[in-house]
């Protein structure tokens, strides 16, 4: 009982694995500018980067994705005619919070950044290229949906739409701060290439507000999280870019809180049982990628300072509590016995992914990975069917801006 209980304690506490970023001999990464698929457009191969070229990034199931909706629904949802139960009010209270734009001048770089990098050398200057990497990739999907449905909506709800497009600004932001930190490593990600050569998913309209809602709440609590451990803990302040975290992550609670408002303006998503399932559905979902990718990556978290497993409860857990709010059902995330499902998943993965890197013939790994993938499959259907927390409410207080720690 006691192992439980210690991943809601502050993150600040955990004792580190080691206290210095492991050397090695691996040399300064060449300038290189990144792609997000294995095959580039015909066009771009007589044309040489100016830089050097382009690079791979492996795409799978865990990797960010872009995201494209129904737009004509979405019209059809946001018009006020057709919608009684848009709340112009509400919509208007929180268009002023995104255009007063606190964090206008807050993503400043100076010369700590080029310096830290440099700093950085062996397995952890790698991990920080790959957690860039996808940070960057992750925040430029969100400004690339955002902006289609700031454009999409200007006539059916001008206010909704303008709040979509300042989002779309903050996360344009977030990823070229995190694209100027790739050129810290002589790297940079080819934002453009990105826009036209990556697989964009298909969710409704629905599907998107709970898996951006759950995506920006998420994104708040591992920010602040670390920004609380780095400050708590400077020994581990390898890299500047945290001490934007505190600032950063106002963003997106913001955004979260405009999806928790545009989900009250559809109640058809909150109030009956097959929204209790979806929720739960995208509560696991999230949850488990979350898991299962911090877990492949624990050098990073352990090089400033975190237990992966434990940074990852509290932050599911203080999410899952944000989130019972407004979702009609959440996970039992505070179950003990929901840890050690996510944990036997981390295992199966494990052996899916060696499964992948040996050398055996393909037809071999695909017959390997069966019963593998069917473990796995089982342990997320049990933690589904958990009994589920009866929560949210459609009935929520007045919109009042606050910070929430």
């Amino acid at each position: 009982m006691a192992a439980e209980m210690t991943l809601v304690k502050p993150i600040s506490n955990v004792t580190p694995k080691f206290g210095s970023p492991r050397m090695g001999s691996y040399s300064k990464f060449s300038t290189i500018r990144m792609s997000a698929t294995a095959t580039p457009p015909p066009s771009t191969s007589t044309k040489p980067s100016k830089k050097a070229n382009k690079n791979v990034i492996k795409e799978s199931l865990l990797t960010p994705r872009f995201y494209t909706t129904d737009f004509d629904e979405m019209e059809t949802l946001f018009n006020t005619e057709i919608n009684k139960n848009l709340n112009q009010e509400e919509f208007e209270a929180l268009l002023q919070e995104f255009k007063t734009d606190y964090n206008q001048t807050h993503f400043v770089r100076n010369k700590e950044f080029k310096e830290a990098a440099d700093k950085l050398e062996g397995p952890l200057r790698q991990i920080f290229v790959e957690f860039l990497e996808r940070s960057c990739t992750a925040e430029f999907s969100g400004f690339l949906l955002y902006k289609e449905l700031g454009r999409r909506l200007k006539k059916t709800n001008p206010v909704v739409a303008e709040i979509f497009s300042l989002m779309s600004r903050d996360e344009a932001r977030h990823a070229g701060f995190l694209n100027k930190g790739l050129s810290d490593f002589n790297l940079a990600l080819d934002l453009g290439f990105l826009t036209k050569a990556r697989k964009y998913t298909f969710f409704k309209p629905k599907f998107i507000f709970y898996a951006t809602y759950l995506s920006e709440k998420i994104g708040y609590w591992r920010y602040i999280t670390i920004y609380r451990h780095l400050k708590a803990n400077p020994e581990y302040q390898c890299y500047p870019i945290f001490k934007y975290f505190e600032n950063w992550c106002q963003d997106e609670n913001r955004h979260g809180d405009f999806f928790s408002a545009l989900m009250k303006a559809q109640p058809q998503f909150l109030n009956d049982w097959k929204a209790k399932l979806w929720s739960r559905f995208f509560c696991l979902s999230v949850y488990v990628t979350m898991y299962l990718n911090d877990c492949q990556r624990t050098d990073f978290y352990e090089g400033i300072g975190l237990n992966t497993k434990e940074f990852d409860m509290h932050v599911i857990i203080e999410t899952n509590r944000t989130t019972a709010r407004i979702f009609p059902a959440v996970l039992d995330v505070e179950n003990p016995e929901f840890k050690r499902k996510l944990d036997r998943m981390v295992e199966i993965n494990q052996k899916i992914l060696a499964i992948g890197e040996s050398d055996d013939l393909q037809l071999v790994k695909n017959l390997k990975r069966i019963p593998l993938v069917a473990a796995l499959v089982s342990e997320l259907l049990a933690a589904y069917l958990m009994p589920p927390i009866e929560s949210g409410s459609v009935d929520l207080a007045e919109f009042e801006p606050q910070l929430v720690y």
